[in-house]
């Protein structure tokens, strides 16, 4: 199955916040579960401000968008699939 641009970038997004969170987990992992996955791991902020960062970069560069569109997509993506962060 071709997978498209939209679910690679979604893929990518997941994969590198577990990455830069320090959890052994990946998108083939999760991606078939209809429960709220995102809930069962966390990270700190500075990692999750680091994913915001990469991410809208990324976004940039694939997408083609302007900076601040860049942030918005990706502030909505992590409403979505974030994972919980705490420096608890």
């Amino acid at each position: 199955m071709k997978t498209t641009k939209e679910e690679k970038i979604v893929e990518d997004l997941i994969n590198k916040m577990f990455e830069l969170a320090g959890h052994d987990v990946t998108y083939d992992i999760i991606k078939d579960r209809v429960d709220a996955w995102y809930t069962d791991w966390t990270m700190t902020v500075e990692q999750h401000e680091q994913w915001m960062e990469w991410g809208a970069e990324y976004l940039r560069k694939s997408l083609r968008l302007r900076k601040e569109a860049a942030k918005k997509q990706m502030a909505w993506f992590a409403l979505n699939y974030g994972l919980k962060f705490s420096d608890l």
